[in-house]
């Protein structure tokens, strides 16, 4: 079984989240959409509330699931016997950071494996800091955002 980890804060999860994972579901047997806790950043929306929100807009893909971790992307990967990280990008900016990040992963587990989907032309400049940010200042964020995510 193919399982790709797919790992972010989704602090919101974007209509940009959703099209790698989309693009995803036919190279994969499993995708885990895996929310990383980061002791040392506050988090804007509630973890449950990601969570909820990630399962409603993937009901219709039992292959995706959603898990949450604190630590190690390579060692969550371990647990849910993943061999790949799946990874967006958006712009050159984000294959240089991610590429690092990769190398990195791959010096500490040698069998996991980073692929990089490029998003659509159409969700480049979404950005879920800056759609926070827009959220934080009172603005309308539903246009960034699956239809499947209602904010309270």
């Amino acid at each position: 079984m193919k399982t790709a980890v797919f790992p972010g804060t989704f602090d919101p999860f974007t209509l940009g989240h959703e099209s790698i994972v989309r693009k995803a579901i036919p190279l994969f047997d499993k995708i885990v959409v895996a929310i990383g806790i980061n002791s040392t950043k506050s988090a804007h929306f509630e973890l449950n509330k990601r969570v909820e929100w990630i399962n409603q807009t993937f009901s219709d893909a039992p292959q995706v699931e959603v898990g949450t971790y604190e630590g190690l992307t390579v060692d969550f990967c371990l647990e849910k016997n993943a061999e790949y990280i799946l990874r967006g990008l958006r712009n050159p900016t984000d294959y240089q950071y991610e590429s690092s990040i990769a190398q990195m992963n791959h010096a500490m587990q040698p069998g996991i494996t980073s692929v990089f989907l490029v998003c659509d032309p159409e969700y480049a400049a979404i950005n879920s800091s800056i759609v926070r940010e827009i959220f934080k200042s009172g603005g309308d964020i539903s246009r960034f955002l699956p239809q499947t995510i209602v904010l309270d």
